[in-house]
């Protein structure tokens, strides 16, 4: 969960466990309605288990390990350039730990249209302050914000197990904007498109992926998946 700024001036929260009910808490105290959305926990990415979780899926957090594999492969990526479209909701991540809260940005961020935000909530007034603004804007204000700090602090500390400020995992999330399948990742430079997708096939198209950064690393056991999900009335 490590910055785009190393130094030790770097600002630096506790993590986020990857706990849906952390979640749900977090989100639903920063303004987003218990009766639109839920977050729960994704038990496995064969079909069996993934047609377990409830639809329509809207976004979905990978916590992965963090190795000098995927470092390489982050770096590489940024080295290439890449065209995204304009509606996908980006940041970077300038703070230590930031990236469950980054994660769940994401995933808001990009089904704005889909939800209803309560009307001058935390999430309302933070997305309509950043939707002008560029990646690395969006995460300053991000930084600077103490209200979303407290919060995310309250979360982080509410989890099954104690927090520590020393870890080695990383959120990301996956979405579907303009009919394509994009990886959200505040560690790197922009958001990465994966090929097609529908938000009827998002959490299996995003599960592909996944799956090829498991067999990556093979031996690790450090990997949560969590899936966004709208209620239906």
């Amino acid at each position: 969960m490590a910055t785009l700024d190393e130094s030790p001036a770097a600002k630096k929260w506790l993590p986020l466990e990857a706990n849906p009910d952390v979640m749900n808490q977090f989100l639903w105290g920063l303004g987003l309605s218990e009766k639109e959305v839920e977050c729960y926990d994704v038990y496995g990415l064969d079909e069996e288990l993934l047609a377990m979780v409830p639809n329509p899926v809207l976004a979905v957090l990978f916590l992965y390990p963090l190795t000098p594999q995927s470092e390489e492969e982050r770096i590489l990526q940024d080295s290439t350039k890449r065209e995204t479209s304009n509606k996908v909701y980006f940041m970077r991540q300038t703070v230590g730990n930031a990236c469950g809260t980054i994660g769940l940005l994401h995933a808001i961020g990009n089904i704005t249209s889909e939800i209803k935000l309560v009307e001058d909530s935390f999430l309302d007034r933070f997305f309509k302050g950043t939707a002008n603004m560029d990646p690395l804007e969006r995460a300053a204000y991000l930084e600077n914000d103490r209200e979303m700090e407290d919060s995310h602090c309250v979360a982080a500390t509410a989890g099954d197990t104690e927090a520590s400020a020393n870890v080695d995992t990383h959120f990301i999330c996956f979405s579907c904007v303009d009919g394509e399948l994009y990886e959200l990742d505040g560690r790197k430079s922009g958001a990465i498109s994966h090929g097609p997708s529908s938000p009827g096939t998002l959490l299996q198209d995003a599960a592909k992926v996944m799956q090829g950064f498991i067999q990556k690393n093979p031996d690790s056991i450090n990997f949560n998946v969590i899936a966004i999900s709208k209620k239906l009335e």
